[in-house]
This record gives C-alpha cells, structure tokens and sequence, in this order.
C-alpha cells in the first residue's frame, strides 16, 4: 500500500516540474553549434545578399574554427558589400584566409576587388598575377573586367565566393 506521503511527494514533484518525464531538449548555445553548419548557412544568407545575417553566422563559423579558410574569405565578402566602413576589417579577413591557404583562388579574386574599390590598383594587379600564377584564368578574368570597368557586375556574380569547405 502506498502511503499517503508518498503520493504527497509525487505530487508536489509533478506540479513542480522536477519530473522532467519527456521534456524536450534545450536548444543548441551557439558554442554547440557546428562550425560547418555555421559555414553552410552564412553561405546560403550570403547568396540571397542577405549580407547582415550572413556576417552573423560565418563570424560565428570563423569562432568555431578560425582556421576555416573559405570562412574568412566569405566574411570578407559580407563585410566587403556592406559598405567602405567595413574594408579594412574585409582586408583583414581577406589576408587570413590566404595566410591559411596560400592558394584559395576566391580570396585573392576578391581581395582584389577590395584592392580597387580602395584605390590600391598596383596591389590588385598582383593579386590577378597571384589568379593567372595559380591557373585561374577565369577568376583572373572576372578580376580584369572590374580593374577595366572601375566596378563589379550588377547583379553580384558571387565568382570569388567559397561555396562549400
């Protein structure tokens, strides 16, 4: 037999919520969230130029895994189209990206696009002979047409953009 107690203290705890019989899950913190979810998503976001958005979630990629070349290079994309207050930030990211892969054809296509809309057309020019070193002449193509015509194409192209890790 039960005694009354017990059933007292069932109660209490129910009502309490200290059961947690088929409670769901809390939601991932950010620092559980996978780095190349984090990549995948800032990509997608970047794509539709949803350009804040994605600057949230690949800054949280590069936190994830600071060594995520194709991170860096994305993030400075973002940063990079959302306006010349953010071109020294872009820069940075931009020169990570190659320091950890001296052959990530994507940074240095738009590294030099940086490098123009900054007025810095000799530093462009050695990243398209970095693109055309490299073998990517169609890279090093599209980077021409913005050195000859002072801008990029309407609507963005996404030539320089890292698409998967």
């Amino acid at each position: 037999m039960i005694s009354k107690f017990f059933i007292s203290l069932l109660l209490v705890s129910i009502c309490s919520g200290s059961l947690a019989l088929g409670a769901p899950s809390a939601p991932k913190k950010s620092s559980e969230t996978n780095g190349s979810d984090l990549f995948a998503s800032g990509t997608e976001k970047l794509l539709t130029g949803d350009y804040a958005a994605a600057e949230k979630d690949l800054r949280a990629a590069v936190g994830a895994d600071e060594k995520n070349a194709g991170a860096h290079n994305n993030l400075a994309f973002v940063l990079r189209k959302q306006g010349s207050v953010h071109f020294g930030e872009a820069l940075k990211h931009y020169n990570r990206a190659i320091e950890l892969n001296d052959k990530l054809a994507e940074a240095y296509m738009y590294r030099g696009v940086l490098y123009q809309a900054m007025g810095k057309k000799d530093l462009a020019l050695a990243d398209h002979a970095r693109l055309l070193e490299l073998g990517h002449e169609d890279l090093a193509k599209e980077l021409e047409w913005v050195l000859n015509n002072g801008k990029e194409k309407e609507p963005p192209q996404f030539f320089g953009v890292v698409k998967k890790e």
